[in-house]
């Protein structure tokens, strides 16, 4: 049943809040590339697939990056599928570096470009190297405050930035660039100069930035809860702050918290379903191992009912430290 706030809605403006004029592009993109195939089972049970795909959030999987950052809803599907995928490594106890992890979501998104990774890996590991090992919990926490607000962090960076150099933070803004997390960060300054901003002073700026801009932000009341715990931060301690905070998680809605991270009985239960259908595949539960011989570690190849598209793509989202090794059981 439609809410009452739906039924008060104007109708394209309901179609620009769910984006689905994207998907309907898409959807016909596809059909035109794949009309072959598609001809041999009918139109109709294409678009059928395509929405359910959608609905389902693994009309994301193999897609090309401009893609999976469309609209916040491909966002929280590809973290989604990332988690799914690969939340062995963190059951395993696993510490990847920042290239093997850029490698796994290459998996998913084969152009997925590097300096997201990196940015990512940066929350977490703060001044340490670039190759230092990360746990998959740290990694997946901060790479979804990184990717899922990338515009966000992007124009906090440049507030920071002007902040520390004593610009008027009531001047608006705005990032010439993607790179804003790349400046170089200043060296501490003299003894007892303190390092970082005023929290409350950087509040007041990313409060006016919210207001400002319509693309994808933590809730502002969840950012106040944050830098009122503090007097002054630095921007990646910013970052990390929202890494870990439950709500912010919760308001995201595509990861579990992480007392569940390593836990999907949905996913097991369809994996298990998918495995049973393989001609002479034995499922893991039904494999009895001599005792002493680890059981065999089965890994299923999944293809994409979709070829992969490499048009250039209009991104449409106006809505809506660490040690070398970190520790899994960090909250």
């Amino acid at each position: 049943m439609l809410s009452p706030e739906r039924l008060a809605q104007p109708d394209y403006e309901y179609l620009a809040q769910r984006h689905v004029l994207t998907y309907v592009e898409d959807a016909v993109y596809q059909l035109l590339e794949n009309r072959e195939d598609i001809s041999q089972y009918g139109i109709t049970r294409f678009f059928t697939e395509y929405f359910n795909s959608v609905c389902q959030g693994t009309h994301i999987l193999f897609r090309e990056f401009s893609f999976i950052q469309a609209t916040p809803h491909n966002r929280a599907s590809f973290l989604r599928a990332f988690w799914r995928c690969f939340r062995t490594v963190g059951k395993n106890g696993d510490l990847l570096t920042m290239r093997e992890y850029h490698c796994l979501l290459q998996l998913l998104c084969p152009d997925f470009p590097l300096e997201l990774t990196q940015k990512a890996a940066r929350i977490v590991l703060m001044d340490d190297a670039m190759d230092c090992l990360m746990s998959f919990s740290d990694f997946l926490f901060a790479f979804q405050i990184q990717f899922y607000y990338s515009e966000f962090l992007d124009s906090v960076a440049a507030i920071y930035q002007d902040l520390l150099s004593g610009k008027n933070p009531n001047t608006v803004i705005v990032p010439t660039s993607s790179s804003g997390q790349h400046r170089q960060r200043p060296a501490l300054g003299e003894a007892g100069v303190p390092e970082g901003v005023e929290a409350a002073l950087f509040y007041q700026c990313l409060e006016n930035l919210c207001d400002r801009h319509k693309y994808s932000c933590p809730p502002s009341a969840l950012v106040k809860e944050i830098l009122s715990s503090v007097q002054r931060l630095t921007f990646y301690g910013f970052l990390m702050a929202l890494s870990k905070h439950h709500g912010i998680n919760q308001a995201l809605g595509a990861l579990p918290d992480r007392r569940d991270l390593m836990q999907d009985p949905a996913g097991d239960e369809e994996l298990e379903r998918l495995l049973a259908q393989v001609p002479g595949l034995v499922p893991a539960a039904a494999a009895t191992p001599e005792p002493g011989c680890p059981a065999p570690r089965i890994l299923p190849r999944v293809g994409s009912p979709w070829r992969p598209l490499h048009h250039p793509r209009k991104v449409d989202t106006e809505s809506d430290g660490s040690t070398e090794e970190t520790d899994e059981s960090e909250t």
